[in-house]
């Protein structure tokens, strides 16, 4: 062949500029773009072999080799693939875009199988070697009979030299000179930390070799030389097999029934460096009406922070592609940890994002659905075990719930809550259980050990809270109040007292509330507090300080604006409702009603009032350090009157 020089196809000189500074968003990228294509060339072999195109050597092994040389500041990536003749180079090469992979799929598209594997799309993944490179090679010799290898050299403006080549076997070599730009791949940590990035699990054995930069030794002796040539004669006889740095078949390309739990747990503390098990996974495998094939692991979210650390991986026929893409993924399942990987997914032309399509909104919907299935069917076949994962799993559920109304609606029967005595109940299973006292409204505590005395009451009268102590439950509650809207009522145990836990032959006395109203506001300087006075079944609580559900959900909501001054201001200046209760069965509480209009008491009064006043409240919240501080130095005192009688 001739030697020919000439221009390529484009339209711009500043073409290759572009592709450094817009096409892909990483500059290592270069390193899954040109490994993947040699897993092209090597899979459109096989094809071809398959389809009786093509003959090899019996028993041929498929391989691509990266090899890093830092003396020769060269990157080198070579497969045994179909290789290229020199019209093909000009047609695949030199004419940017037009995609060698499409060109294949059209010619045999009647003779291959639905699956087709060929991860080329553009036809640009080539040209990423400009990013590190200033000058590159190829070496080819294709699979024809007859062909004669041919070598095409660019400097990265858009003139080439097209020539014989000197490739003596099959296959492809791509030869990247390095400049400054790329430097950074010339080490060997580098290279090989990339290549296990984007190409751990491709579908052809990739070996790597690093032949470092030495410098000459100056001085050595004739007997260090001879030292140092047996040392590498005796490393070279231990020498062993290399062993490529992927897998070729990942375990989401094997069928489940041939895996074992260990092969998933192996394969879990691989991939995420998790050094915990997972709960449990759902093995993905679709066919129609697009290929999707996965593993998606439910790690142990105990809390909002682990709940951060979800990483769903994503690939294209076994090449990675990103992490945590959100129109694939559902955000909610982000939480999750696991890999994907789809064939007919609609990437963008540098194969980091998606394109606008159809199948990916199928492709979510298939992923909620087989995860809500999943829960459901642990949940109906092995109860005992779904409740020991709860809190693990209730926040990526919860949050779930919230994000996606479909997924709402599968797992709804599901939900479990834990109760203040222990166990888990449905919300049905609570209602049933309560609603001879308290039909449709369910109790939930925020905070066991601070509302110990309202949990308390409940259960000395046979009822239970459930606990929603997590900081996604302060929405968790809105939105089920919302779901149940007109049927059920989620109030919190200090927000209202049920009526069970009252004594029914005592009436209200309106008088009374009225005058011990008068009274602390008076000693309390607080004339916006409202005081009742009940009769309640334990005699062991003097006091107790509710809040409506309503106000309390309205000051958390402003506190999570607290921040943002301008959404603020849309509350206006509200007030908490605060409702002080005085159990009129309790002694402490008998004693203030007696003294309450006596003057010659007034100062133990006030201190009772007081004292009352911040025992209820401490039952709603903490004391600031102020409060704190009288009600230590208050106690101290009472305790004194005490001991003067």
């Amino acid at each position: 062949m001739a030697q020919e020089k000439g221009n390529l196809s484009i339209n711009s000189e500043n073409f290759l500029p572009i592709i450094k500074k817009w096409l892909y968003t990483d500059k290592d990228i270069f390193v899954r773009e040109l490994v993947s294509n040699g897993c092209d060339a090597v899979t459109k072999l096989k094809k071809l072999v398959s389809m009786g195109e093509a003959t090899v050597a019996d028993n041929e092994s498929y391989y691509i080799n990266v090899t890093v040389d830092q003396k020769s500041k060269t990157i080198t990536i070579s497969d045994n693939g179909i290789g290229m003749t020199d019209e093909e180079i000009k047609q695949y090469i030199n004419q940017i875009a037009f995609s060698g992979a499409s060109d294949f799929l059209s010619k045999y598209q009647d003779k291959l199988d639905e699956k087709g594997e060929i991860i080329g799309h553009f036809g640009l993944g080539f040209y990423s070697a400009f990013m590190v490179a200033d000058r590159v090679e190829i070496d080819t010799l294709s699979f024809k009979d007859g062909s004669t290898p041919a070598k095409w050299i660019c400097d990265g403006g858009i003139d080439y030299e097209l020539d014989n080549g000197t490739r003596q076997t099959r296959g492809t070599d791509i030869i990247l000179h390095v400049g400054e730009d790329g430097a950074e791949f010339l080490e060997q940590a580098t290279m090989y930390s990339t290549l296990r990035k984007y190409c751990a699990f491709m579908p052809v054995e990739i070996y790597f070799d690093f032949i470092e930069d030495k410098p000459a030794e100056e001085n050595t002796s004739e007997a260090e030389t001879e030292n140092t040539k047996a040392a590498e004669e005796t490393e070279e006889t231990a020498e062993e097999e290399p062993l490529p740095i992927n897998q070729v078949n990942p375990l989401w390309m094997q069928e489940p029934k041939d895996l074992t739990d260990e092969d998933y747990k192996n394969f879990y503390h691989e991939v995420f460096k998790d050094m915990g098990d997972p709960l449990f996974w759902i093995h993905l495998n679709m066919d129609y009406p697009f290929n999707l094939k996965g593993i998606l692991y439910f790690p142990r979210i105990s809390s909002e922070i682990d709940a951060l650390e979800g990483e769903i991986k994503l690939f294209s026929n076994q090449v990675y592609i990103a992490d945590n893409i959100k129109e694939v993924v559902p955000e909610f399942l982000l939480l999750l940890k696991g890999v994907m990987d789809c064939p007919d997914m609609p990437l963008n032309v540098s194969r980091s994002a998606l394109q606008n399509d159809g199948y990916v909104s199928k492709m979510s919907s298939y992923i909620t659905k087989k995860v809500a299935d999943k829960l459901n069917s642990i949940f109906k076949t092995q109860r005992e075990q779904y409740e020991t994962f709860w809190n693990d799993i209730n926040i990526f559920v919860k949050y779930g719930c919230m994000k996606d109304d479909k997924f709402y609606e599968k797992v709804k029967p599901s939900l479990i809550f834990k109760t203040t005595n222990g166990d888990f109940k449905t919300l049905d299973e609570y209602l049933d259980a309560n609603k001879e006292k308290h039909e449709n409204k369910m109790f939930y505590v925020s905070d066991e050990n601070q509302q110990v005395q309202y949990v308390n009451m409940l259960k000395e009268q046979g009822m239970e809270a459930v606990i929603l102590s997590a900081q996604i439950d302060l929405n968790f509650v809105s939105f089920l109040e919302y779901k149940h809207m007109n049927k059920t009522t989620f109030a919190r145990v200090d927000a209202d007292i049920s009526e069970t836990l009252k004594n029914s032959d005592v009436a209200k006395d309106e008088t009374l509330n009225s005058e011990l109203e008068v009274l602390f506001r008076g000693t309390l300087n607080n004339n916006d507090l409202k005081v009742e006075a009940e009769s309640l079944k334990t005699s062991s609580v003097s006091s107790m300080m509710l809040l409506s559900e309503h106000s309390r959900r309205m000051l958390d909501m402003m506190q999570n604006y607290k921040s943002q001054p301008e959404l603020l201001k849309m509350f206006g200046d509200i007030k908490p409702e605060y409702t002080l209760v005085l159990n009129r069965n309790n002694s402490l509480v008998k004693k203030l009603i007696e003294l309450k209009n006596s003057n010659e008491n007034k100062d133990y009064t006030d201190l009772i009032c007081a004292q009352l006043y911040d025992l209820a409240l401490i039952g709603q919240k903490d004391l600031e350090p102020a409060q704190l501080s009288k009600f230590i130095e208050r106690s101290n005192i009472i305790m004194e009157k005490m001991l003067e009688k």
